[in-house]
């Protein structure tokens, strides 16, 4: 793929403006690869429209490796495989995983790649709520509760 760059340049004081093309395919798919790694999951989509060589660099399991978090392999059950790093990321994405003991709760936003967490209040710790139960109190609402029947 080819695009037009332009470029203003000052030569001995002349002020020409030089206009040229620059092949983005020229450079080695190793390249583009690891450029496109350090952008976002977000842009690394929309790169992948660009050409057929950016498409396959994104497509690279080392871009969307790059995109997990670096404790990724620990949080994954052994029950679940994935046939590359694109597909595993969208999975966290789109299905939380339950981590310390259903404890927490934890998933990739789509666009930016970010850690989310949400915690159980159960897990939480409030001062006052031992010793003084009319400042706290627990209630139990069954219909909060995901049901487990189908």
């Amino acid at each position: 793929m080819k695009t037009e760059v332009s470029e203003m340049e000052e030569r001995k004081g002349k002020g020409k403006i030089m206009c040229g093309t620059l092949d983005l395919s020229a450079h080695p798919l190793d390249c583009i690869t690891l450029i496109i790694s350090f952008t976002s999951p977000r842009d690394a989509c929309r790169l992948s429209l660009v050409s057929t060589a950016f498409n396959s660099a994104t497509e690279s399991d080392a871009v969307w490796e790059s995109f997990l978090p670096s404790q990724y392999q620990a949080l994954i059950p052994s029950s679940l495989s994935f046939s590359s790093k694109k597909q595993l990321y969208l999975s966290l994405c789109e299905n939380p995983l339950l981590i310390e003991a259903g404890r927490k709760s934890f998933w990739l936003e789509r666009g930016s790649g970010k850690k989310c967490y949400m915690l159980s209040p159960r897990d939480l710790t409030i001062i006052w709520s031992v010793d003084t139960p009319w400042y706290w109190r627990w209630v139990s609402i069954p219909e909060a509760r995901k049901s487990s029947r189908a």
